[in-house]
Formats: C-alpha cells, structure tokens, sequence
C-alpha cells in the first residue's frame, strides 16, 4: 500500500509519501455507544508506521465506492516477501 500525505508546515506544505504494508485490521466495538465504532488499519515498513481509523459511516462510504468501481479491475496480484498464513 503507497501512503501519500500532505500537511501544512511552519515553512509551507510538507508532502510524503511512503510504500508499507497492512499488518492488522482492527475492529473496535463499543457496546455502550455505537455510533463510535471504527475500523482501523495498521501500517508497517522500516522507516514508518501507522493507523488509519474510519468511523462505521466513513468505512461503509468507502466500501460501497469500492463496490461500485471493483468493476474496472481486471485482476489482483498479491507480491509480498511472506508466505500468507490463514489462521
């Protein structure tokens, strides 16, 4: 996954841009209050790491864009140094 970000400085916008991989997929539920379920992904490479946290509305947003252009991919190739394991 390639992270692209651009944020503003004291000097000006500052842009970045990183290539990591997902390492977990968190599902953080809230019995009390569920309007505050997220989803969160992590993010790991050698020089940076990360989360990416999606409210339940933002994700199902997201979700639903994807399914509507996963039309336009002709295929999906996985490369990685790791074998996957299924648990």
């Amino acid at each position: 996954m390639r992270i692209k970000m651009k944020y503003n400085a004291s000097g000006g916008f500052v842009k970045s841009e990183s290539s990591v991989n997902i390492k977990e997929v968190m599902i953080n539920e809230d019995f009390l209050h569920p309007k505050n379920e997220s989803i969160a992904i992590c993010f790991k490479n050698n020089d940076s790491s990360g989360i990416i946290e999606f409210s339940s509305n933002e994700f199902e947003k997201l979700a639903n864009t994807v399914k509507r252009k996963a039309h336009l991919l002709k295929s999906v190739k996985v490369f990685s140094d790791k074998p996957i394991k299924n648990k």
